[in-house]
């Protein structure tokens, strides 16, 4: 697969632009941070519910289901911030926060809606609210591991275009035809690359936290990438929404940071968290 630079400047562009607007929200105010994530939480819940809608047909969530789980998704997203407002919490309220949600969703879908509804409503709570729930907490541990997180999303997704372009061959999945093995690998392994520099010059944490971290996005970035172009695939849309012109929607500028997310707080919660 030859590289074609229209497509490569476009995926590009897009990294640096949501990179530019996360970082902003992270280095910025907290209450930037907290307003932007919940904005990126709405904007990827709507289109999941469009990308179910098309999959689920008749079945799908109705107007109220979709605003009791927009309303409840935030109850995690502000308990896992608290820290960032000088609010003490400690770890078993954000357990708390995740699981609550989940439960008055199961309570209330199983009154007003049917079973596909139920599991539809919890999956988009799993899948989109709990990873950005745990993007906040490694902020909590230190402000450089979500900084370091989207950086190396951006990077694993355009290593592995650009020598997937010039090497790859071997095609990796029907569900996305244009990833190669080679592709993926070499983004990987570029990934943990640069995490391994940084961690040479970083004064926080050790080179093989940061090693790990890359290892950690690689996987869950490819994994996100995979998953969300199935939903795309089994709902038959080329893109999750309309966010940005030629760019689609959040879902699929996020996809890659909703399953690296919780793989890198895994480790680094239970190292380094409280």
């Amino acid at each position: 697969m030859a590289l074609h630079g229209p497509t490569f400047f476009k995926r590009l562009s897009s990294a640096i632009v949501f990179s530019a607007l996360v970082m902003t929200g992270l280095l910025w105010h907290s209450l930037a941070f907290f307003a932007l994530l919940v904005v990126i939480q709405i904007l990827c819940l709507r289109d999941y519910f469009r990308l179910s809608g098309f999959i689920l047909l008749d079945k799908q969530l109705g107007f109220s289901h979709k605003l009791w789980v927009q309303v409840l998704s935030l109850l995690p997203l502000a308990t896992a911030a608290f820290p960032l407002f000088g609010i003490e919490k400690k770890m078993q309220w954000s357990c708390l926060a995740a699981i609550l949600p989940i439960l008055l969703l199961l309570l209330y879908l199983a009154k007003n809606g049917t079973l596909v509804k139920m599991i539809s409503g919890v999956s988009g709570v799993i899948y989109i609210v709990l990873p950005l729930v745990f993007f906040v907490e490694l902020k909590n541990i230190h402000t450089a591991l979500p900084v370091a997180l989207i950086l190396m999303i951006g990077m694993n997704d355009t290593m592995a275009y650009l020598v997937g372009s010039f090497i790859g061959k071997t095609k990796m999945t029907k569900i996305s035809p244009k990833k190669t093995w080679e592709g993926t690998i070499g983004g990987i392994v570029l990934t943990i690359a640069g995490s391994a520099i940084w961690g040479h010059y970083s004064p926080w944490f050790q080179m093989v936290d940061w090693v790990i971290m890359g290892a950690c996005v690689g996987v869950g970035g490819t994994l996100g990438d995979l998953l969300e172009s199935k939903l795309k695939r089994e709902a038959g849309v080329k893109d999750s929404g309309h966010l940005m012109p030629g760019h689609g929607g959040a879902l699929d500028r996020f996809d890659s940071l909703l399953l690296a997310t919780p793989l890198v707080a895994a480790y680094f919660l239970f190292f380094f968290g409280t």
